[in-house]
């Protein structure tokens, strides 16, 4: 039999092992690969990939948690989502959902055609290209379980809008993956540092492991594991949550083969 990824330990609070709750199964992760590219996606980068996209997903949940917990509630509703975000900049992720959600409506701005019309939103879904919005609702059970995980439960459009968020985010981070592998690497290769107000800015590190991601080796049809780090590291700020979903990646990917 194949070997399985080993459970690694809990770190933290956030820390939880993609086999533990996983919204997303590998094969559930390169179906939407193969929206996006032609590329083989291996093993490991499928699991990466996963235990990215749960990160994310608990930093989000853990937020809105918090939010309902100041009510005394314990079922999340949407309005949860948005304190999360305005709480944590670095949860603003899968953001061309938000243009599909009652929830972001009137918060992403209006758009216009190009006689000044005002174009709805249900117009701007119409779209004959692979869209994760068309797959928004792959991960509901996954979601599901990672909210009992955190001992909540959400209304159905709190669900959606996680599934839609863990969608686009994983949709993204695909194509930034394929961007990497027919890139040799990170062409633009940065990151942001949040501080406070009045604070300096802390000194660069010499010895930054991420500047490790900025060039690969391998073959240009294969997305491997260290492809979607690489990828992670263009889709989240240079925070915590982008420091634990890289970290979580590479345990849960410890024991995976590379095909």
């Amino acid at each position: 039999m194949t070997k399985q990824p080993a459970r690694p330990e809990r770190s933290g609070p956030h820390a939880a092992s993609v086999m533990d709750v996983s919204p997303l199964k590998p094969s559930l992760v390169k179906a939407v690969f193969r929206d996006v590219t032609a590329m083989h996606v291996s093993r490991s980068a499928a699991w990466a990939a996963a235990s990215v996209t749960r990160t994310v997903l608990t930093e989000i949940i853990d937020g809105a948690r918090k939010a309902a917990a100041t009510e005394a509630r314990k079922r999340l509703v949407p309005g949860d989502l948005l304190s999360a975000i305005d709480r944590n900049v670095e949860l603003e992720v899968g953001s061309k959902w938000y243009e599909h959600s009652a929830t972001f409506r009137g918060l992403t701005g209006v758009l216009y055609d190009a006689e000044g019309v005002i174009v709805s939103s249900r117009k701007r879904s119409r779209s004959r290209k692979p869209s994760a919005v068309v797959g928004a609702h792959r991960f509901e059970a996954g979601v599901k379980k990672l909210l009992r995980s955190q001992g909540v439960t959400a209304v159905p459009a709190m669900v959606r809008d996680l599934d839609g968020i863990a969608s686009v985010f994983l949709t993204d981070l695909a194509r930034n993956a394929a961007t990497v592998v027919r890139e040799g690497g990170i062409k633009r290769f940065g990151t942001v540092a949040l501080v406070m107000s009045g604070e300096p800015a802390p000194p660069p590190s010499l010895k930054d492991p991420l500047r490790a991601l900025s060039a690969r080796r391998g073959d240009g049809r294969t997305i491997g594991r260290d492809d979607i780090l690489a990828a992670t590291t263009m889709q989240l700020f240079g925070g915590d949550l982008r420091e634990r979903a890289l970290t979580q990646a590479r345990e849960a990917t410890q024991n995976t083969s590379a095909g």
